[in-house]
């Protein structure tokens, strides 16, 4: 992917948080890695974005903390999804090579 990609992913992430969980996030890019600051009443956190990889880092309040695995699977499932590389023509034909004319 790449810097560039992982930044591209990165800044639709943080637009998706702040417009879905409603959390205030600070895109700060470095040179080598970036890093997206988050928060919210009762959660706040960052995300480290580099070439090779994306890491993240929440601290939850005492309330929210009940709900940490669905928290933890809807941030990595918006991830998830961010990072898919888009499947071959093969696998978008169900097996078949696309046709061509």
């Amino acid at each position: 992917m790449g810097l560039a990609g992982a930044r591209a992913v990165a800044r639709v992430w943080a637009a998706q948080a702040e417009h879905e969980f409603g959390l205030q996030c600070v895109y700060e890019q470095g040179l080598d890695a970036d890093r997206v600051c988050f928060s919210r009443a009762g959660v706040r956190g960052q995300l480290q974005v580099s070439a090779s990889r994306f890491e993240l880092d929440a601290q939850l309040g005492f309330l929210l903390g009940a709900f940490k695995d669905r928290i933890h699977s809807e941030i990595a499932g918006m991830l998830d999804l961010l990072t898919q590389e888009p499947s071959a023509p093969a696998e978008r034909t169900g097996g078949k090579p696309a046709r061509k004319g």
